[in-house]
């Protein structure tokens, strides 16, 4: 058994098809069905049942499978690490939710990074924090951040941090109208799995109101433009919103909902890539320097 054979296991398992994981994996169809013939030959049971619709791995080839994966995983480290130079470079690929990539810190580390370390080459990939956190575990991406509780026994946390969350109101909304009309107030959410989408409907259901008048959004833009025409409410971090837009006014939220904490993570691993850790420093340090610009205005106020 070689370690071709395992990526072409969790391959067909992944992609549900011999023909599919043929041209993903750049092989003719019929080498690939010899391959695994011979395999379960040399094993002596059965990987895969064949049927019209495709293929799914038997009992022993799903455990095949995952072990194939950790090994993969670990052999795919193994050569990273031996052929990584002594500087930042090679590709790096990084999952962020929208909330975080619109902040003044992440600006200011992207351009911090790519000043930094111009040998490495960047992939931002915007998703979900469920998203990000199957393909930071399933190695697609190699770090992401998450908003929001997770296990984090398969992780490492690079950098955590708190914001403060606010509900945002269009500009002409009447202040005492905010808090004592929520029963007939639309709300503008992200899709499930976002954590000020549970915040909120939890703040709502604290107080005894339903959370079915809701608008889902799948972008940052679309949701601030809600708010300042008036269509809904919405619960967002303090950090990705002008506090001096005159179309959105900011309330408090109690204080159970009050700070939401995000992470940036990758796999736990012997092998820790520079280019990650350069990536992971450089918002560290952009984070803590828009914490203290924060920190400078309230003195002055």
């Amino acid at each position: 058994m070689e370690l071709t054979d395992l990526r072409i296991v969790v391959t067909i398992q992944q992609e549900g098809s011999i023909t599919k994981a043929a041209e993903k994996l750049g092989y003719v169809q019929s080498n690939l069905t010899m391959r695994i013939r011979k395999l379960e030959t040399e094993l002596g049971v059965q990987l895969f049942h064949r049927d019209r619709k495709g293929v799914s791995p038997t009992e022993k080839g799903t455990l095949l499978c995952n072990y194939a994966t950790d090994i993969i995983q670990m052999a795919d480290e193994t050569i990273a690490a031996v052929k990584e130079p002594e500087y930042p470079c090679g590709s790096l690929s990084i999952g962020v939710v929208e909330t975080i990539a619109s902040t003044p810190a992440f600006i200011r580390a992207l351009s911090e990074f790519q000043k930094k370390y111009p040998d490495v080459s960047l992939t931002l990939s915007t998703g979900t924090s469920p998203q990000n956190y199957q393909k930071v575990l399933s190695g697609d991406l190699d770090g992401v951040f998450l908003t929001g509780e997770y296990d984090f026994s398969s992780l490492k946390v690079a950098y955590e941090f708190e914001e403060e969350v606010f509900l945002l109101t269009g500009g002409q909304t009447k202040e005492r109208n905010v808090f004592s009309d929520f029963k007939n107030t639309a709300w503008v959410v992200f899709p499930e799995g976002c954590p000020l989408r549970k915040a909120n409907k939890s703040w709502l259901q604290d107080d005894g109101i339903s959370f079915d008048n809701t608008i889902e959004v799948s972008s940052l833009d679309t949701m601030l433009s809600c708010v300042r025409a008036g269509i809904g409410n919405t619960l967002l971090t303090e950090s990705v919103v002008d506090q001096k837009d005159k179309q959105i006014q900011f309330y408090p939220v109690p204080e159970q909902f009050r700070f939401v904490t995000s992470r940036l993570v990758t796999r736990k691993s012997p092998f820790l890539s520079k280019a990650f850790t350069a990536f992971a420093d450089c918002f560290a340090e952009a984070d803590k320097n828009e914490m203290y610009k924060q920190g400078e205005k309230l003195h002055a106020n």
